[in-house]
């Protein structure tokens, strides 16, 4: 019989000054805590030293997808009042699954305005848990438009303004469409991945493109009651053949981000073997579900009662997560999507 979880076994108190709030002057300097997943043992170091703890035949996979600039700030026509869409997912030519605020004055059939007409919507429909379908009008292409009128959504808890927007990119971004950094990835330099290559480890590339299902707070107590929402990603035949290869020869697979966790969890099989291809993935990863392909993890530090400490507690323990947490607030480690990492093996 299944054990039931609740939310609140997810919770931490969390100081609000540890949210960090601008990203360090040197990506790889940040801290890094480094987990047993058996044993619970635990041990500080700074990011760069990650390379110590990996292995010759080991494989390091990546989330090369890259933010575009998805939210806009326009007004509806006809009354000038002010609206703010949020890009997550586009489901067809120029129709987006987008967050609309206010949302109440935006129902379908609503036309808005950005960039002086540049840009135009209009409201098509309002989809699962209060999302809306919208469509957008504009000439050119519309990546220019987007990149011209368009702002890098920080997350909220992040209240300073970036000074540099590349920062919310990792080095290696090259395939556009998130609504959110793969944060674990910004602690990475050209010079330390070639530091890893060098040493004789793979380095694979994925795509999944952030968008809502992975930030969604959770509001229901028992966590099975979750909706994930879905999120597109692409594996290329080069990667699945460089990951099975890894498996097949006894080397580990070790994920940066939980998006690339997901992403390979949603592409294998039950023999562990990762499948190329592109498709949609609500896959929820919580304590009890059993890892086909993964064996270590490098992740920032998440939010409380987050999908994502519920996917780092089914890889190492709940106990093991919570403890290690509870001693990064006392060893005042920076959280979130600016802050420090850990590396679970």
């Amino acid at each position: 019989m299944a054990v039931e979880l609740r939310k609140s076994d997810f919770y931490f108190d969390l100081p609000e000054e540890l949210i960090a709030q601008d990203p360090l002057e040197e990506r790889s300097s940040s801290r890094l805590l480094v987990l047993d997943k058996k044993t619970g043992a635990r041990s500080h170091h700074i990011f760069r030293d990650v390379v110590s703890f990996l292995r010759k035949g080991d494989c390091l996979v990546l989330n090369d997808t890259r933010v575009i600039p998805a939210r806009l700030l326009g007004e509806r026509e006809g009354t000038g009042g002010h609206v703010e869409l949020l890009l997550l997912k586009r489901t067809g030519g120029n129709v987006w699954e987008t967050l609309v605020k206010p949302g109440k004055k935006c129902r379908p059939g609503t036309k808005l305005v950005f960039g002086d007409g540049r840009l135009k919507a209009e409201i098509l429909d309002v989809a699962e848990e209060g999302s809306r379908l919208v469509h957008f009008t504009y000439e050119g292409i519309f990546e220019e438009v987007l990149d011209a009128l368009g702002e890098i959504p920080l997350p909220p808890y992040i209240t300073h303004k970036l000074q540099d927007k590349n920062r919310y990119q990792t080095v290696y971004a090259r395939n556009e469409g998130s609504a959110a950094a793969p944060t674990a990835g910004l602690h990475f330099t050209e010079t330390l991945l070639e530091e890893i290559a060098a040493k004789g480890v793979k380095v694979a590339y994925v795509t999944l493109h952030v968008g809502l299902g992975t930030f969604r707070p959770v509001k229901e107590d028992n966590i099975l009651d979750h909706h994930m929402h879905s999120e597109y990603y692409r594996i290329s035949e080069e990667t699945a053949a460089i990951i099975n290869r890894t498996k097949t020869e006894g080397g580990r697979v070790i994920c940066v981000g939980t998006t690339s966790c997901r992403t390979l969890e949603s592409a294998a099989d039950e023999n562990g073997m990762v499948h190329p291809g592109g498709r949609d993935t609500d896959i929820f990863i919580y304590p009890g579900y059993r890892f086909r392909v993964l064996d270590g993890l490098i992740t920032n530090f998440h939010l409380p009662e987050s999908t994502l400490i519920m996917l780092v507690s089914a890889l190492a323990g709940r106990e093991n997560v919570l403890g290690a947490y509870e001693e990064a607030v006392r060893e005042k480690y920076r959280f979130f999507s600016f802050g420090d990492a850990m590396y679970i093996g």
